[in-house]
């Protein structure tokens, strides 16, 4: 269970940057996990029942101003090491790429104390991990969610994370992700210019939001079709920021949401007869009559191509379709409905 408190700035705390603020607060807490649980949303800033901010680390505290805190799980030292296999894309002295499969959490959390790709990580790499993000985190430069699959970005020494990380910032680092849609969107290709702000009542979920609310944040994908088979589609989408959940809450946002995306509307399940039109397909329900080819969202990290840090070459790094979504795609290429653009 999650515990939270509220504090009171004082006098003498006038101009702290709010999180020096909790480190004083709560010592046991390190400045990296505050600074992550105010960038996710852990953090409320209230004066005179107005919220002020959120998501800023360095936002600068004045007296009587109320901080309502959502205390973070203190992690576990390190992750332990577990012989799990990793799809391993690209390697070499510097970095790899590692083609990460569904139902896998990138870093310990509550609740995923094992199992997760930094411990697969651990085992296979040892101590030839980057430690700028901690040692909860070895070799991990951006994420991906649970159940999104692909490329996922790992650095062998902290000069050269520190270089990914500000490719990343920088918005040098291109990301293409693949996915299977409900509906069939009406614009061969788009852009999505909508701001994310975290879900009112549920923590787990984001929303877009008005561009004057206090907790939006400024989220771009540019999406294209691929190909259309009635009541689905195929996308590529490239996303110009890097906000949480943002390519699934823009796609459901025009109503067109990601395939078994069952947080944003996408349904649960998906069945082969569903798909060729033998049996109705829910939004709502598990679909689970017939021939089950995919329980989870039908999102996956493509292709990543940059510059690398110390070569100075670009690379193009590919990770291949995962088998659930492939039978997918194979089932809707047998529909008489498919156009291609």
């Amino acid at each position: 269970m999650t515990d939270s408190t509220t504090l009171l700035v004082e006098p003498h705390e006038t101009g702290w940057r709010l999180d020096i603020f909790l480190v004083h607060h709560f010592p046991k807490c390190s400045r990296t996990l505050i600074r992550n649980a105010i960038m996710n949303g852990g953090v409320r800033i209230i004066e005179e029942e107005t919220l002020l901010s959120n998501g800023k680390p360095g936002f600068r505290l004045k007296p009587g101003q109320t901080v309502h805190f959502t205390i973070p799980e203190i992690p576990r030292e390190a992750p332990q090491p577990e012989d799990i296999p990793l799809d391993i894309v690209y390697e070499d002295e510097h970095l790899a790429v590692i083609n990460k499969p569904a139902d896998m959490v990138v870093h310990p959390s509550r609740g995923h104390w094992e199992g997760t790709l930094v411990s697969a990580l651990a085992f296979h790499f040892g101590n030839q991990l980057s430690n700028v993000r901690g040692s909860v985190r070895p070799g991990v430069v951006h994420r991906l969610d649970r159940d999104t699959t692909g490329a996922i970005l790992i650095a062998k020494d902290d000069f050269i994370h520190g270089k990914l990380a500000w490719l990343f910032e920088s918005r040098k680092i291109h990301k293409e992700y693949f996915a299977i849609v409900v509906g069939t969107p009406h614009l061969d290709r788009d852009m999505i210019n909508l701001p994310i702000g975290l879900h009112p009542k549920k923590k787990e979920k984001m929303r877009i939001v008005a561009p004057d609310d206090p907790e939006a944040k400024h989220a771009q994908t540019f999406y294209e079709v691929i190909q259309r088979y009635g009541k689905w589609a195929t996308v590529r989408c490239f996303p110009k920021t890097g906000r949480t959940h943002q390519i699934r809450v823009h796609l459901a946002h025009m109503r067109h949401p990601i395939l078994c995306d069952q947080t944003y509307g996408g349904g649960k399940t998906v069945t082969q007869e569903a798909l060729l039109g033998k049996v109705p397909f829910s939004l709502s329900g598990e679909n689970a009559e017939g021939t089950v080819l995919l329980q989870r969202q039908a999102l996956h990290a493509h292709r990543l191509t940059f510059v690398h840090p110390a070569t100075e070459k670009e690379l193009e790094i590919i990770a291949p379709i995962p088998a659930d979504m492939q039978s997918v795609i194979d089932c809707l290429e047998t529909t008489s409905t498919a156009t291609r653009q």
